[in-house]
């Protein structure tokens, strides 16, 4: 995972990709964070910042607060350090495992597309709750288990051709299987009181082939381990590509259906404040009678 994020070479490629080809076009980061009501003042941490690509529009919400931003790669620091708004956030190097900021630091938490390389989540999610406030918000988006399975099924394919069938190794995994839309709201049930979760459905539209070659290309760092022995990446390469214009040449395009959202946790803020002031209301009632 290290190597994969050493630089934003391969997650500019992706991005590029969604912006470029997603339909409808909707700005994710956007949409993640209008799931929210802000008022203008909150603190906010960004684990996994990654290049700093949440910086512009945090800095719209929060005009009177503070961004934090950290990263566990040094090379995403460094590409977050020249982001247009560096001078709004104040960043870090570390791991969401040992955050080293007091306990109740935080209003919001921001964790996207991170989680799903954590390697000890209950951990990582103990030490975001701890640095949010007891009224604090976690925003984590992440994808669906059933993202884009066109992919997984032009990579299985694509083993059957090379002669290395497998049942476990062979998967596409797609960047996680560890954190999704469909687990996470358990992992963070753990944690938090509430949860929420907002899906996200669209899909991606390529009436050509290199623009998806090069998308999966970019998952090599992660996706190459995986390889059975005797398949080579380059070789596996070659028959997507094959097999991807030969879907087009057919159909006129290839269609890969995406599923992202986010998921909002917290003890007693955001979306489920009123339900919490009531219930406590309630309780010192009955106390009283």
């Amino acid at each position: 995972m290290q190597k994969e994020y050493a630089s934003d070479a391969s997650l500019a490629t992706r991005q590029r990709t969604h912006a470029l080809y997603s339909v409808p076009k909707v700005n994710f980061t956007e949409w993640v964070l209008d799931r929210v009501a802000w008022r203008g003042d909150e603190r906010v941490l960004d684990v996994g910042m990654g290049p700093g690509t949440y910086f512009e529009a945090l800095q719209t919400r929060v005009p009177r607060g503070q961004i934090v931003g950290g990263d566990l790669s040094l090379g995403m620091v460094r590409k977050a350090a020249r982001h247009a708004f560096r001078g709004s956030a104040v960043l870090f190097n570390g791991d969401v495992q040992t955050l080293p900021f007091p306990a109740h630091t935080f209003d919001v938490v921001l964790a996207n597309h991170m989680m799903y390389h954590v390697p000890d989540i209950a951990h990582a999610l103990n030490e975001i709750h701890r640095v949010l406030k007891p009224n604090g918000i976690l925003i984590a988006a992440t994808n669906s288990q059933f993202n884009m399975l066109e992919f997984d099924q032009l990579m299985a394919r694509a083993y059957g051709l090379l002669g290395a069938v497998s049942t476990s190794d062979a998967a596409f995994s797609q960047i996680s299987q560890r954190f999704e839309l469909e687990n996470g709201p358990v992992h963070l049930h753990r944690h938090f009181f509430a949860v929420v979760r907002y899906d996200l459905p669209s899909a991606l539209v390529f009436s050509e082939a290199q623009p998806a070659v090069d998308y999966i290309d970019s998952t090599r760092a992660l996706e190459e381990p995986l390889l059975p022995h005797r398949v080579a990446w380059e070789d596996l390469i070659s028959v997507l590509s094959d097999q991807i214009q030969r879907l087009i040449n057919h159909f006129g395009e290839l269609v890969v259906n995406k599923l992202s959202g986010v998921l909002i946790a917290t003890d007693s803020g955001g979306f489920v404040q009123d339900y919490v002031a009531r219930m406590e209301d309630t309780q010192s009632n009955t106390r009283v009678l």
